[in-house]
């Protein structure tokens, strides 16, 4: 695709500001897995910077979506087309370096210790051989301040395997965070976590999303977070794939 000029796209014909273009525009976007829809022409453009609570009953396909627009599964049918921030537009396949993901197995490298596991989100910013023996000692200190935040300050050393389930669920949100994504993808970031770290996790993601634009989907499945920290809620229906259904939750102007 072809680069065009954000500032030009933004005015309309008589130089008057217009609506930002949005960070992702769905069509007709549908996945059928074992003879079963599992949602159908969904069309949707999402606004830059929103966060999204994906939600509805288990087995009703909110992993799956997240997987599409990861680019990690086909849709069966319908299209995805993401701007960057630079103004580009792409296929799903051709933004898979500008996507962070929360994986909700974590996938966490066990025998590396919590602060190697995290400088791994920018092992993709670098050739193989320059991070070969050991990483910039900035990213060090991004990563250890980032770790710190979210309260695994005296774990940095540990290896993921002696911390705790709610400790390694962090981690691997610090590991997202760091790659410094235009598009979050949090399959449920805050399962195993308590109250009071389930807010904090969700303040920092709404946070990233306000301020830095970073478009987060996260799968959310108590309605007190969702009401609290997502501007849109986006629904799967199991009994009619074509009844997903989206709600704006805060006033648009709060993203602004």
């Amino acid at each position: 695709m072809h680069p065009t000029d954000p500032a030009a796209a933004a005015r309309g014909t008589n130089g008057a500001t217009a609506s930002p273009p949005p960070h992702l525009s769905i069509k007709g976007l549908g996945l059928k897995r074992n003879d079963r829809w599992l949602f159908r022409n969904l069309n949707w453009e999402v606004p830059r910077g929103s966060v999204i609570a994906v939600v509805g009953p288990s087995g009703v396909g909110k992993s799956s979506l997240l997987n599409c627009l990861a680019g990690l599964t086909n849709p069966t049918e319908g299209e995805l087309t993401f701007s960057c921030n630079a103004g580009c537009l792409h296929q799903a396949g051709d933004y898979q370096k500008r996507v962070g993901i929360i994986f909700q197995n974590l996938l966490l490298a066990e025998n590396s210790s919590v602060l190697k596991n995290v400088l791994c989100g920018r092992l993709g910013r670098y050739p193989w051989w320059k991070t070969l023996f050991h990483f910039p000692r900035r990213d060090k200190e991004d990563a250890a301040y980032l770790l710190t935040d979210l309260g695994l300050g005296p774990y940095l050393h540990k290896r993921a395997a002696e911390i705790s389930g709610g400790e390694q669920q962090r981690a691997a949100i610090a590991r997202a965070l760091f790659q410094e994504p235009e598009l979050l993808l949090a399959d449920e970031p805050v399962s195993n976590l308590d109250a009071y770290l389930c807010g904090r996790v969700l303040g920092i993601l709404r946070q990233e999303a306000h301020q830095k634009k970073r478009t987060v989907f996260c799968v959310l499945h108590d309605p007190a977070l969702l009401e609290r920290f997502a501007d849109y809620a986006l629904s799967l229906d199991p009994m009619n794939p074509e009844k997903w259904r989206i709600r704006e939750i805060h006033a648009a102007s709060s993203l602004n």
